[in-house]
């Protein structure tokens, strides 16, 4: 028993070691006050997206948890509530595979809140299947979306220039949330480990997105592609101003927005 207790103590320790040694945590950094400031945060109930619904709730903002599930969503602005004191975080019911719902949140929204300063995208999935307007969830259709975000922030920034709007496309990092649940079975023996021993946290995956959010002197930046590491190039696909146009004007048809 003692050998046994021995081992797994080495273990542990050579598990810490290796985490601390191989991992490069962003450092935090001091946030700006929000108070009176409107942000949404979609995907807010867990994740990525409850860390930075955290934060931003600790810097005074009052922040709409947009998720699909009542009762998770329900539960974490109860636990922001109460961690922060701030009492101005609700939830609301959004799924994006339902445009039906897209348009309901937006309406409710509208009406009941008279300004958004801050809109974090931040809701992802890969579970296969489709949505009930048809459109495809496999793993390749996620891969192929993060091409999408980069081009939709450059295509908003191209159309947002002459305005005080300005979008971001933010790679956190490789952050170890839920989504992995998705995951094949045969992968999760091996992807879990490994997620657990090199990718982020939630909290420090968020700080980048906080960065983005809240920092000062960026808007001269808009439509970039940021990490932690601060702003970056993408792939010369994620450059390319036709490309972006294109998937922007698609877009609009796909969901019953017109278009050129």
């Amino acid at each position: 028993m003692g050998w046994a207790l021995l081992c797994v103590g080495l273990l542990l320790a050579l598990y810490t070691l290796l985490r601390h040694g191989l991992r490069s945590s962003p450092r935090p950094r001091a946030r700006p006050a929000l108070r009176g400031r409107t942000a949404i945060v979609t995907g807010g109930s867990s994740g990525i997206g409850a860390a930075t619904a955290l934060e931003l709730a600790r810097c005074g903002a009052r922040v709409i948890l947009a998720t699909r599930n009542a009762l998770r969503g329900e539960a974490a602005a109860s636990r922001i509530r109460t961690e922060t004191g701030n009492e101005e975080v609700r939830f609301m019911h959004l799924d994006l595979a339902s445009l039906r719902s897209v348009r309901a949140f937006a309406s409710t929204f509208l009406h009941q809140e008279p300004h958004l300063h801050l809109l974090i995208n931040n809701a992802g999935v890969s579970a296969g299947g489709t949505t009930e307007d048809g459109f495809s969830l496999p793993f390749q259709d996620y891969c192929d979306s993060k091409l999408a975000n980069v081009l939709h922030a450059r295509e908003l920034a191209t159309r947002e220039q002459d305005t005080q709007v300005t979008c971001y496309a933010v790679h956190p990092g490789f952050v170890n949330t839920a989504l992995f649940r998705h995951a094949p079975l045969w992968l999760k023996p091996l992807l879990l480990p490994l997620a657990w021993l090199l990718f982020l946290d939630p909290s420090e995956g968020a700080q980048v997105v906080l960065d983005c959010a809240t920092r000062d002197g960026l808007e001269p930046l808009s439509g970039r592609y940021f990490t932690d590491s601060g702003p970056q190039q993408p792939w010369p696909r994620g450059r390319d101003d036709r490309l972006a146009r294109a998937l922007w004007e698609s877009s609009e048809r796909l969901v019953g927005l017109g278009g050129a």
